[in-house]
Formats: C-alpha cells, sequence, structure tokens
C-alpha cells in the first residue's frame, strides 16, 4: 500500500510546518510554500504511478479558490487516489458530508483572504485595522500625529515621568484638560508602543520607526522601568508623593507603615510620622518621626551602597550594549541591500517583502532589548549617590525616584524606645 502526503503553507500567514503523520507510513511528502508547483509535480507522478493514499491536513490546501479544489479532487477521483485529511477528517472519505465540507472551505477561502491581506499590509508596515490610538489619525500608509489630541497624550507621559505614579496622571488629566480615562486605559497608553513611532501587530510583533513618536525611545524605556518598579508596591504607595511610601515595614510584623501627617492649630507647620498599619500588639506600636527615618535611611545609603555595589559581580554592560548596537547594524547593512537585489532580480517582490519584514522586527525586538538595559554605569553612579549632599539636595519627588531605584524594603526594628533600620537594595 503506497501512501503520500502534501504539505502547503503561506508564507504571509504561517511558518512551513513540520510532517506529522506519525500514524501512517508515508513514502514521500510534497511540500508548497506559497505557490502550487509541488501539487501539479504530485498530480503528474500521480499519472505514471498512483499511490492508493493522498494525506493532507486540510482539504482546502489543494487550491486557492473552490474552483481549484474541485478540479484537483475529480483528478484524484478519477485515479482512484483515496485523499484522507487529518485534521478534518482522520479516518473517513472526505465525500461523507460534501455540504458541510463546501461550507467550510468557503469560510476557510474566506478567513485567509482577509488574513493574506492583513499580512500584507504588515509587509508594507501599514498600520492594523482599526481605529487610530487616541492622538493619532489614520492617514494613507501610516499614523500621523493628531495635533489636538497629541499634546494631551505628551503631557500625560511627561506627569508621569515626572512623578512615578499612573492614577495621579490619570487625575492630572482629567482636571487640566477634561479628558477622563481608566486607570487601566492609562496603564495601556504607558506600554503602547505607537506612541514610541513603533506599530504592533497582533502576532505579537513589533515594526519600530514606521511613524512619529510621541515619546522618544529614552522616555519608553524610562517610563518601562517605573512601571516594572511601581508593580512590587501597593497602587497607593506607588503614587504617593512621599520618598519613603510603601518602603517601610516593621521587621517584627513585617506591617507595612503608612506615612501619617499632623498640624496645630492656627500654623502652617506639619509633622510627619510613620506608622504601622496592621500592628499585632495592644496598644500599637509609637509612630517615629518620619524626619528621623529619612535621614537614617540617607546615612546608610551613603554608607552601605558602596559596599554592596562593590561586592556584584556585574556584567560589563558596555560590552553587551556594543555586541547589541552591533547586531542592529548588521541587520540595517542587509536592509539596505534588499533593494538591489530586487533590482537585479536575485530576489522577488514578494520574497524581499518577507525578508524586509523579518529584519525589521528582529532590528524592533534588538532595541526593545537596548532600551531595557541600566542606562548608567551601577558603580559610577553608587559612587556619586554616596554623598549626603546629593539627597538633601533634592526634592521629594525626586529623592523617592531614586529610592526606589535602589532600595527594596527598610525594616525598621524597635527596643522599647530605640529603634534601627535596616536598608534592603534590590541587588
Amino acid at each position: 500500500m503506497k501512501i503520500i502526503a502534501y504539505l502547503y503553507s503561506d508564507p504571509l500567514l504561517e511558518s512551513p510546518p513540520e510532517p506529522n503523520f506519525s500514524e501512517w507510513e508515508v513514502e514521500k511528502v510534497y511540500r508548497d510554500l506559497g505557490g502550487r508547483q509541488q501539487l501539479g509535480k504530485l498530480l503528474e507522478d500521480c499519472q505514471t504511478e498512483p499511490p492508493e493514499y493522498l494525506l493532507v491536513r486540510r482539504v482546502e490546501e489543494l487550491g486557492d479558490s473552490l474552483t481549484e479544489i474541485g478540479d484537483c479532487l475529480a483528478q484524484l477521483e478519477s485515479l482512484g487516489i483515496e485523499l484522507i485529511s487529518i485534521a478534518q477528517s482522520p479516518t473517513s472519505y472526505i465525500r461523507a458530508d460534501l455540504l458541510k465540507l463546501l461550507q467550510e472551505i468557503q469560510k476557510y477561502q474566506r478567513s485567509r483572504r482577509i488574513r493574506q491581506g492583513h499580512a500584507r499590509n504588515r509587509l508594507k508596515a501599514s498600520p492594523p485595522p482599526g481605529k487610530a490610538p487616541y492622538g493619532y489619525r489614520r492617514g494613507k500608509d501610516k499614523y500621523i500625529l493628531d495635533k489636538s489630541a497629541a499634546p494631551v497624550v505628551k503631557d500625560f507621559f511627561e506627569r508621569f515621568l515626572i512623578y512615578g505614579s499612573l492614577r495621579g496622571a490619570v487625575r492630572y488629566l482629567a482636571k487640566k484638560y477634561g479628558k477622563k480615562i481608566s486607570v487601566s486605559t492609562g496603564r495601556r497608553w504607558l506600554t503602547n508602543p505607537v506612541y514610541r513611532g513603533d506599530t504592533a501587530y497582533q502576532n505579537n510583533e513589533i515594526i519600530s520607526n514606521t511613524h512619529v513618536g510621541i515619546i522618544s525611545r529614552e522616555e519608553g524605556a524610562q517610563i518601562d522601568r517605573l512601571l516594572r518598579r511601581n508593580r512590587r508596591m501597593s497602587p497607593r504607595s506607588a503614587s504617593a508623593n512621599r520618598s519613603l511610601a510603601g518602603l517601610v515595614v516593621c521587621a517584627e510584623c513585617q506591617s507595612p507603615m503608612t506615612v501619617a501627617r499632623v498640624t496645630t492649630p492656627r500654623q502652617a507647620k506639619e509633622y510627619l510620622y510613620l506608622r504601622p498599619i496592621n500592628c499585632a500588639k495592644r496598644p500599637k506600636c509609637r509612630a517615629i518621626a518620619y524626619e528621623e527615618v529619612l535621614q537614617q535611611t540617607i546615612a546608610t545609603i551613603c554608607r552601605e551602597l558602596p559596599k554592596a555595589v562593590a561586592e556584584m559581580d556585574l556584567p560589563d554592560m558596555g560590552n553587551i550594549k556594543v555586541g547589541i548596537k552591533s547586531a542592529i547594524a548588521s541587520k540595517q547593512d542587509i536592509l539596505a541591500q534588499l533593494p538591489s537585489l530586487c533590482d537585479t532580480g536575485i530576489l522577488d517582490t514578494e520574497t524581499s517583502e518577507l525578508r524586509t519584514y523579518k529584519l525589521r522586527t528582529e532590528i524592533a525586538s534588538l532595541q526593545q532589548q537596548l532600551a531595557q538595559l541600566p542606562p548608567v554605569n551601577l558603580r559610577e553612579t553608587a559612587q556619586a549617590v554616596s554623598i549626603p549632599q546629593f539627597w538633601l539636595d533634592l526634592s521629594e519627588s525626586e529623592r523617592r525616584f531614586y529610592f526606589r531605584e535602589f532600595i527594596r524594603q527598610i525594616q525598621l526594628s524597635r527596643e522599647d524606645t530605640e529603634w534601627q533600620l535596616q536598608v534592603i537594595f534590590i541587588f
């Protein structure tokens, strides 16, 4: 008993599949990638030496239209070859339910034409279907800035970069512009590649530099770091103004400590204290002056941060960045050569477009890796921030930014009326 198989794949829609006919003793597999040359060769070979069975994944792979599929089925039937469709009907002959099969084929063909259209748009780096993100309008072949909405989005990003508070940036947008969005929408804005000048598609592939971005790549990398950092604490702590908010916990019961503000009547001065939220003791532990903990934290950082960094086995970020930049440059050189290869006939237009798309997505992935690397040398930074005056010259918002870059947690230990703290660094 002779069994052959046929595999078809559209390079616009999928990678070439691996044969999965383990239950069958297949003598030969014919493969087509985009065209139907091997299907023609299969039918020619069957004229001289017809097999008993032909295996396919789906009947729809035998042609690009109902007419082509029908002609192919007629030839197979005239040669006495039984067609077995693995995905649709592994053990039965396809004529068992012809009407249902025709409906499936029509549905598949229609879906494939839509997906091919979307895939061709991806090759041209055109925007995906649907409404343009807020801040943009759909142009002929790319997004263009909406001059009335883009400044609103820009201001939202700048507010988040300054204060690191998503909820605060959302409230700011509603108060200043009357633009009300949910926190989840604001988070989508912060992570959407479109605002960085890139286009993302449903298959999670990204093409960079397809249109004018509202924020720079450096700002985008900073936003990603802020979001990763804020995930370590509660939303309220992440958006709090005070630099120690969300960092201090009780070393004994691990209760987070909140910043409490106390004022005196008819006086503008305020007093700040750190109080445990879920203290198990009765009466609860007394509050500790915020300024004292702040000063002790700064002193501990200046004393212990350089030592902690010196003991780390840090990779050479310089060499890593050079390697990624070299890989990007190499792919950009290949990209620049494709038009000349197409002009000389070495590559056809479709192959050139596919290769261009693949290279651009690979470049975008490398650029994303580069943006995620630390922007500065940690050892040099540790030396710079180990000077007490550096911290004292910062505002609370600036100090909060740097604290969260270096500190994972500050643990307060009490002994009667005395207390001491331990700073646990992120690294």
